[in-house]
């Protein structure tokens, strides 16, 4: 895999759906098809994991991770750090 993006998602419902859209168009001019979008749940409690798992049933490049609860930001960011498997991985926030 050439490309993860990994990203957290708390209380993101209402971000999803653009940086998908955003993400998407720049992982596909870097690498083609050949990238993934790793979206960890971090105990949001609005809408945002039903959302990210529509987007996994939608297209196959994205994965999701639904931690139990919030464990913080930095703890999310590193478990979608080990779930990556591009040779480059960039790490940002939805």
């Amino acid at each position: 895999m050439r490309l993860s993006i990994v990203a957290t998602l708390y209380q993101s419902a209402s971000y999803i759906s653009e940086f998908y859209r955003r993400s998407t168009a720049v992982a596909r001019q870097f690498a083609g098809d050949d990238y993934e979008i790793v979206l960890v749940n971090d105990g949001s409690t609005d809408n945002s994991l039903e959302l990210a798992v529509q987007l996994t049933e939608a297209d196959c490049h994205v994965v999701l991770i639904d931690l139990s609860r919030n464990f913080g930001h930095h703890k999310a960011m590193m478990t979608g750090l080990a779930a990556s498997q591009g040779d480059h991985v960039f790490l940002i926030d939805s």
